[in-house]
């Protein structure tokens, strides 16, 4: 995830890596749980178990989302190829709701931080864009694509502060703008598919409880 997955790398960057896990089923009859996320064991690394990563999907979860679609994959096994299958069953008009609500808080920052020190962080500004960017491509095609593509060099230029903040600001309210305007028409569903998220879900615990997952 993060730059690397965003077409937005540089020789700095670090390398973000998500994933999910499937825990298995016998360890959820006991009174202690398994956990629904780790952290590690490489730096920057961070997992969701199964359950916990599609529910989070289902309410439309920016980041969650992201990694779905992320086109960096470094590992994939046959429950991991069924989830990515599924992306589209967790994509509906609420990820209008998540998105914009997100960048929403993420824009205050930013604002508070050019009232406070006279500039945003760029690099968040670099990357509340690209949000913004995927938003409303997404409500306007049904498909959730985040790699940066064509809007790398402005970008980053927003990232080595080289845009006024008055421009980037002008940048995100148009955004959104087209974000709302392409709610209006989208092809995405109103909800996810939840049943069939619950089918996938239900067949991979009782495979994992046989032994077979």
């Amino acid at each position: 995830m993060g730059s690397r997955a965003f077409g937005l790398a540089t020789e700095a960057s670090d390398t973000d890596r998500r994933g999910v896990y499937l825990a298995p089923t016998p360890l959820f009859w006991r009174f202690e749980k398994p956990p629904t996320h780790v952290e590690g064991p490489r730096e920057e690394e961070f997992s969701w178990e199964l359950e916990r990563f599609c529910e989070l999907a289902l309410r439309a979860n920016p980041n969650i989302l992201e990694c779905l679609h992320s086109p960096l994959v470094e590992r994939l096994s046959p429950v991991g190829e069924e989830l990515l299958s599924l992306r589209e069953a967790f994509l509906s008009r609420r990820t209008h709701t998540t998105f914009t609500r997100y960048a929403s808080s993420q824009h205050a920052k930013l604002v508070a931080d050019v009232r406070v020190h006279g500039a945003p962080r760029w690099k968040h500004a670099m990357h509340l864009l690209r949000l913004l960017l995927s938003c409303r491509d997404l409500l306007r095609t049904g498909r959730l694509t985040i790699d940066a593509g064509a809007h790398r060099d402005r970008l980053l230029a927003v990232k080595r502060g080289e845009l006024a903040w008055s421009e980037v600001d002008a940048w995100m309210t148009r955004l959104t703008t087209q974000a709302d305007a392409a709610l209006t028409t989208t092809p995405l569903p109103a909800a996810p598919d939840r049943p069939r998220v619950e089918d996938f879900l239900l067949r991979t615990r009782r495979a994992s409880a046989a032994g077979r997952a």
